[in-house]
C-alpha cells in the first residue's frame, strides 16, 4: 500500500507555502496581536480564494469538501507559516453548521467557504474559550443539543499567545438549532477542530526545527558552529524524529475522517461519527502536538539568550506550541480517548 500525498496534494501545500512565504506572516502576526485585525483578514481573504475553508464546506453550500486529507495538507502550512486567526474553529465550523443543516447552514456555509465569515466557537466537553472571537464574524456555542450564535466575544482571558486570544462568549442568544443532529455534527465538529489543531502543531513544531538548524549552522563556539557538537545533533535529531512519527498519524487520523464523511448519510447530521475515527484523531493531536511542543523547548534551549526576545521572529512561533498542544484535547484527555477507542 503507498500512503503517499499526491502529485496536486503536494502541488497544493508548495502553492500555500509560496503565497504565505510573500505575505511576510511576522508583520501580520504583531498587527493582529495589537488588534489590527486588517492584515490578517486579508490574508484570510488570499487563503479562502486558494481554497482553503471551502475544504470544510459541502458542494451543496459552495464549498469543496469535506476533504480531509487537503485540509491535513493546508494546516500543516498555515502553522508552519504561524496564520492568526480561528483556523481550526472555523474549518469546524463548517462541518457543525453542514452536519446541523438548516436556515443556520444556508446562512453561514457559503461565506465560510468563501472567506467572508471568519467563525469561533465553543464545544461542550472542550473549554469554555472561543479563540479570536474579537476579530469573528460569529461565535457559536454547543451545549448538549442546542446550537446558539453568541450575543458577543464576551472579556479577554489571559493567553501565552498574544496573537491566539482567548474569549468566553457572552451567555445567552437564540438557539439557531437543536436536536440530536445538533448533538452529533458538535462531535464531528470536535474531531475536526482536533485534527486541525494537530495539522497545526506540526507545521509550527517542522518551522522550529528548521529555524534552530538555521542558528546552530551560524553560531559559533570555540570557533565551531554549534551544530557540530554532538549533544545539539541528538537534540536535533530527536526533535525530528518526534514530527516525523506525527505526521503518518496526522494523515492517517485524515484518512479515518474521509472515510467517515464518505459513509451513507454523513453530512446530513445523522452521522454519529465513529470511535475509530475519534480514536485516530485523538492519536495524531497528542503526538502532534507534544512534538510540536518538545521542537519549541529544543529551539529555545538552542538559541541561548536569543530566544527569549521579543524582536526575535521565531518568538512567535514559541508561544504558539504549548498552545496547540492543549487546545482542542489536553494530551491526558487525547490518551484517555485513544485507550477507550
Amino acid at each position: 500500500m503507498r500512503f503517499l500525498l499526491t502529485d496536486e496534494q503536494r502541488e497544493f501545500g508548495r502553492s500555500l507555502d509560496a503565497l504565505l512565504t510573500a505575505a511576510d506572516t511576522p508583520a501580520v502576526l504583531r498587527a493582529w496581536a495589537a488588534g489590527d485585525h486588517g492584515p490578517g483578514r486579508c490574508l484570510w481573504g488570499r487563503l479562502a480564494d486558494a481554497g482553503v475553508f471551502a475544504l470544510a464546506v459541502p458542494e451543496a453550500y459552495g464549498g469543496v469538501g469535506p476533504l480531509p486529507v487537503e485540509a491535513a495538507v493546508a494546516c500543516v502550512e498555515l502553522g508552519r507559516h504561524a496564520v492568526p486567526g480561528p483556523v481550526a474553529e472555523t474549518l469546524a465550523a463548517g462541518v457543525l453548521l453542514a452536519g446541523t443543516g438548516g436556515p443556520v447552514a444556508a446562512e453561514w456555509l457559503p461565506g465560510i467557504a468563501s472567506g467572508a465569515a471568519m467563525v469561533s466557537l465553543t464545544l461542550e466537553g472542550y473549554g469554555p474559550y472561543a479563540p479570536d472571537a474579537d476579530a469573528a464574524d460569529a461565535v457559536f456555542t454547543v451545549t448538549g443539543d442546542e446550537l446558539r450564535l453568541a450575543p458577543g466575544p464576551g472579556e479577554p482571558s489571559a493567553s501565552v499567545d498574544p496573537a491566539r486570544r482567548l474569549f468566553r462568549p457572552e451567555p445567552g442568544g437564540a438557539p439557531v438549532a437543536k436536536g440530536p443532529a445538533v448533538r452529533a455534527a458538535a462531535r464531528a465538529a470536535g474531531d475536526t477542530a482536533a485534527f486541525a489543531t494537530a495539522a497545526l502543531a506540526l507545521g509550527c513544531g517542522e518551522e522550529l526545527l528548521r529555524a534552530t538548524v538555521a542558528y546552530v549552522k551560524q553560531r559559533t563556539q570555540f570557533g565551531v558552529p554549534v551544530g557540530s557538537f554532538q549533544a545539539v545533533k541528538h537534540r536535533l535529531a530527536d526533535t525530528l524524529l518526534g514530527l516525523e512519527f506525527a505526521r503518518p498519524l496526522l494523515y492517517g487520523a485524515a484518512v479515518e475522517l474521509a472515510s467517515e464523511v464518505s459513509r451513507p448519510g454523513a453530512g446530513t447530521g445523522s452521522a454519529e461519527g465513529s470511535p475509530g475515527a475519534g480514536a485516530a484523531v485523538a492519536a495524531a493531536k497528542v503526538t502532534a502536538g507534544e512534538a510540536g511542543y518538545a521542537a519549541a523547548r529544543t529551539a529555545l534551549q538552542l538559541h541561548g539568550a536569543i530566544g527569549y526576545t521579543e524582536e526575535l521572529d521565531l518568538a512567535w512561533w514559541l508561544r504558539r506550541a504549548r498552545p496547540l498542544r492543549d487546545a482542542w484535547g489536553t494530551p491526558s484527555a487525547c490518551r484517555a480517548r485513544v485507550l477507550a477507542g
